[in-house]
């Protein structure tokens, strides 16, 4: 399979779920504005970050990746594991490609990316983070660059989700976003970059406006996925979970897809994502806990 970008490059925006589409958000709203949009990527069950972060890069179930926020955060993932992060899948192709990991929390680095196969990082609050990666743009022009931004979930927990404050730290954080995207721009290399922004879930609040997450309530489960690059179409993505991310990268730089397996690899490519792709997208709601895929009892299990 022929390699589709020379880069690619994924931001996360952990706890914001659907909430892009509330803010005023000027930077992502023409970033993507010919780009493949959704606000309905079905997260992970449960809602956690681990679980979540976990299944978009490396392509599985947190039933099969069996990770959790205490696991990541002590235990480096095992560089042997039978089922590998994207990193360590374009490693083996491209033993010289230029790869960076730099997140706001640390636990993803190190708990979710195989440790020692010559992965840069970094990691540092979102606002200080952001030009360190800007800067490691331009002068590395990454093949892979996944960057995790933490203060919209921390918003969400103090302030409660969707509510005045995690609205406005969005409209922080897509500011953040766009000088991302400026240094693609000046780093020459926009033309061949697929550009993504991810979030892993939402959250829920309670009767006095604190918010959680980790349940299957709307808020918690849907969430924001856009994609821009050539070759991307300009439509609204119909179905997708967000451990198709995994799919997606590969696919991106042209690394074939290992077979479908319901005790295994279950990510997909969204069928209307890239031009002069065709596919027939697979429900796994069976094994996600979202059959039939609408609001449960609100239930949220992380505590805050």
């Amino acid at each position: 399979m022929s390699r589709k970008y020379s880069h690619v490059i994924v931001i996360g925006v952990d706890g914001a779920g659907s909430w892009f589409k509330d803010a005023d958000t000027p930077n992502f709203d023409k970033i993507f504005e010919n780009g493949a949009v959704t606000y309905s990527a079905l997260s992970s069950k449960p809602t956690i970050s681990a679980e979540c972060w976990g299944s978009m890069l490396i392509g599985v179930g947190p039933e099969v990746h069996g990770l959790t926020n205490e696991i990541v955060s002590t235990v480096p993932y095992d560089v042997n594991s039978p089922f590998p992060s994207v990193f360590r899948k374009i490693r083996e192709v491209y033993p010289d490609a230029v790869l960076g990991s730099y997140c706001d929390w640390n636990p993803i680095t190190h708990g979710i990316v195989e440790n020692n196969i010559g992965v840069s990082h970094a990691t540092a609050h979102d606002t200080e983070l952001t030009p360190i990666v800007c800067d490691y743009i331009k002068e590395n022009k990454p093949d892979f660059l996944f960057i995790h931004f933490d203060s919209v979930d921390g918003a969400g927990h103090g302030s409660g989700y969707g509510l005045p404050a995690f609205i406005k730290r969005i409209h922080e954080v897509d500011e953040l976003i766009g000088d991302v995207y400026s240094s693609i721009e000046k780093a020459g290399i926009i033309e061949d970059t697929l550009f993504i922004v991810i979030a892993d879930h939402g959250g829920a609040n309670d009767e006095n406006g604190r918010g959680s997450h980790g349940g299957w309530t709307d808020g918690e489960k849907y969430v924001t996925f856009a994609a821009a690059g050539k070759g991307v179409n300009k439509t609204a993505v119909e179905e997708m979970n967000i451990r198709d991310l995994a799919a997606i990268v590969l696919y991106a730089m042209g690394i074939e897809l290992p077979e479908f397996d319901e005790a295994g690899w279950t990510s997909q490519i969204p069928e209307e994502l890239f031009a002069n792709y065709k596919c027939d997208y697979r429900d796994i709601s069976h094994l996600t806990g979202a059959a039939p895929r609408i609001s449960k009892t609100h239930h949220t299990s992380e505590l805050i």
